[in-house]
């Protein structure tokens, strides 16, 4: 008897994936935050396929190939990282756990990645970096929107180019918010007790409103990219890369604005619903980069295998935001840590398995694609 209740309190606490992550860490959290971060708009079609369109590829393994010196590690602005993987700007992480991305960084720093910071972050950008620091010196990046309020943006991007942000990610892809039905019927409002700092909102003027509401209140729906561009090249020395693109012709216009580079991006299905999936629009914006702009992707992105396949068509670097906020809610910054640890183990033993020894030796053939009608497709 007492063997058995010492076996069933071991498989409760067993994390073994990123799923595992997800149903553990989920749990913890009441209806309205759980909803809040693991919902997409209006059908859930765009947040569901993000994560299976990956498995439609399948993997062409090599054989009798010494792997025994493989090496994960690639450079990702200017930074040595220890695999293709970063964590994406998401906001409220102190939503999923009181130490939020101050030990988002920490866990970052710990594994060798750069984290991106997001302007909704529950702590200022120079609290996020100083803690990544007290590890590690890796690097961070910090999320944008186009203001209504100018003066307030230009203090954001000197705060983050001062504290030691190595880049701009503006998100483009949020003139406004998308149709997102759990938040209306939660009634959906940032918890008391918790503000934005870079856009200088306050606890007190954050619960007075909705999550959307406060979020037409600042954000600007004239943005272009004539504009957006030109201005904050004025005002930054940092890389500007667009995060939002879903297509060949927004690549294009990235390279003709002199952008240092685009994430491949649909706001992890929570923006417009019954667009493509990332890992379906990034070949298409791979080919209009024609390498002289770096492509990066985020969204649905749960195991190692995924970032192998995103790798080898195209993509230089993945990035991740829910499975850093279940392993948030599920243990703080050693369910971050077991988050990170678990996509490296995966992602080393792919690559190990398909015979590459380092990320160079990724490429389209390693993978093939299911076909109805007949054999695997190579790629």
């Amino acid at each position: 008897m007492e063997e058995k209740l010492v076996i069933a309190s071991v498989s409760e606490e067993v994390i073994l994936s990123i799923e595992d992550l997800q149903r553990e860490g989920s749990k913890k959290l009441p209806t309205f935050k759980r909803e809040f971060f693991n919902s997409g708009s209006t059908g859930q079609i765009t947040v569901h396929e993000n994560s299976t369109s990956y498995q439609k590829y399948r993997l062409r393994c090599r054989v009798l190939r010494d792997v025994s010196k493989a090496t994960l590690s690639t450079v990702v602005l200017g930074k040595t990282i220890s695999f293709p993987l970063c964590v994406s700007p998401a906001g409220l992480h102190a939503m999923a756990h009181p130490d939020g991305e101050l030990a988002t960084s920490r866990a970052c720093a710990k594994r060798g990645i750069l984290m991106g910071i997001s302007s909704f972050s529950n702590y200022s950008v120079e609290d996020v970096i100083q803690a990544g620091r007290e590890v590690r010196d890796v690097g961070h990046v910090m999320q944008l929107y186009t203001m209504k309020d100018r003066a307030l943006q230009e203090r954001i991007i000197k705060r983050a180019e001062k504290a030691g942000c190595k880049a701009i990610f503006l998100t483009a892809d949020s003139p406004v918010l998308g149709v997102r039905y759990n938040e209306w019927r939660n009634d959906f409002r940032t918890p008391d007790g918790l503000s934005y700092p870079m856009i200088e909102r306050t606890s007190e003027m954050l619960i007075a409103q909705t999550h959307d509401s406060g979020f037409m209140a600042f954000n600007s729906d004239t943005h272009s990219w004539a504009e957006e561009i030109p201005w904050l090249r004025r005002r930054t020395k940092m890389e500007i890369w667009i995060k939002g693109v879903l297509t060949a012709e927004d690549v294009l216009l990235a390279r003709e604005y002199g952008c240092d580079g685009v994430i491949v991006s649909n706001h992890g299905g929570r923006q417009l619903d019954g667009t493509p999936s990332t890992i379906d629009a990034l070949p298409e914006c791979v080919e209009a980069a024609d390498g002289k702009i770096r492509v990066h992707i985020d969204g649905g992105i749960r195991t190692g295998a995924d970032i192998f396949k995103a790798i080898a068509l195209g993509a230089e670097c993945c990035w991740i935001g829910r499975p850093m906020i279940w392993g948030l809610a599920y243990d703080g910054q050693k369910g971050a840590e077991k988050a990170l640890d678990i996509l490296y183990d995966e992602f080393r033993r792919c690559m190990m398995l398909t015979g590459c020894t380092s990320i160079a030796e990724i490429s389209k053939a390693s993978l093939g694609i299911v076909r109805a009608d007949g054999p695997l497709a190579r790629l």
